[in-house]
């Protein structure tokens, strides 16, 4: 357990560095927005391109870590779906419902590979990366489609989702870092100097926009929507992952990635996605916001249980 929360420790501190640098150096909105587009355009998926084409998928379990993680999602995916009527019922409507299924069913990249290569250095960082490229696809065809179909103001057509999901820099570089590791394609040695200085700078400043991106308003009193957006993914999403992955047979660093990647809180790119299709916004803040306080608990609870 300690050598647990000393791999969160840092990830925790930078988050709350940028809820501190928000309410004080830089209190401009327009200062962070910049900051989210360079991280979520050029660093982080510099991040993903240059761990993939270095990962060596002959060592890491890929089918366990990545099959684990994608049934996960998709298993989520399908009860949040089931239970639309019951949370309608609740007084759940249509946007709110989608605040809920992002929230029960995103993470938080930046927190996960933080946390993996705190604990285990490259290999936690290359197993993360099989994850990554296991649940991004998946989440994201998932959100957009959930959304257009209960939150979006106008019916979207197939061809905008498919085009909302081309544009999605994540996809790509998940595409582009697995095309490269295939086919061995050579790269310079400049690439590396580039790409390694992009990479590291990624976790740092993506943390520092999660805590500036918080929204600590009226968090003493969450709703029901948010409560249930807290609990499916930071209580049952690692249950359902860590089953599973017991039951491929993980052990060790893989099944502590597992737990890693199945418990970190919602992304925040999730916020963004509902700002622009339609969703409650203001909701899916307060999910994001619980979770990443929740989850400096949660965490170490479910990467211990892993252990």
């Amino acid at each position: 357990m300690v050598v647990v929360i000393a791999a969160l420790l840092p990830v925790f501190i930078l988050i709350v560095l940028g809820v501190v640098l928000k309410r004080s150096l830089m209190r401009l909105d327009t200062q962070w927005h910049g900051l989210e587009r360079l991280t979520y355009f050029v660093l982080f998926p510099m991040l993903l391109i240059q761990t993939l084409v270095k990962a060596d998928f002959s060592k890491v379990p890929v089918a366990g870590v990545g099959g684990a993680l994608l049934l996960s999602a998709l298993a989520m995916s399908l009860l949040c779906l089931a239970l639309r009527p019951a949370l309608s019922r609740l007084g759940i409507d249509g946007p709110a419902f989608t605040s809920i299924f992002q929230g029960a069913t995103r993470w938080q990249t930046f927190v996960g590979l933080s946390v993996a290569a705190n604990m285990f250095g490259d290999v936690g960082l290359a197993l993360a990366s099989v994850a990554m490229v296991a649940i991004i696809p998946l989440v994201n065809v998932f959100s957009v489609a959930v959304l257009a179909h209960y939150a979006a103001p106008e019916k979207q057509s197939g061809r905008a989702i498919v085009m909302t999901l081309v544009r999605n820099p994540l996809i790509w570089a998940c595409a582009i870092g697995l095309f490269i590791n295939v086919t061995h394609l050579p790269l310079p040695k400049l690439w590396h100097e580039v790409a390694d200085a992009l990479s590291r700078s990624s976790l740092a400043i993506g943390l520092l926009v999660t805590g500036a991106g918080l929204h600590l308003e009226g968090l003493l009193r969450p709703s029901a929507a948010a409560a249930i957006g807290v609990a499916f993914k930071l209580v049952l999403m690692p249950a359902l992952a860590l089953a599973l992955a017991v039951w491929f047979g993980l052990s060790g660093e893989s099944l502590a990635i597992v737990a890693i990647c199945s418990a970190v809180p919602t992304s925040s790119s999730a916020y963004v996605l509902a700002r622009q299709m339609g969703g409650d916004a203001p909701l899916l803040a307060q999910i994001i916001t619980l979770q990443t306080i929740f989850a400096a608990i949660t965490m170490p609870t479910a990467i211990a249980l892993a252990a």
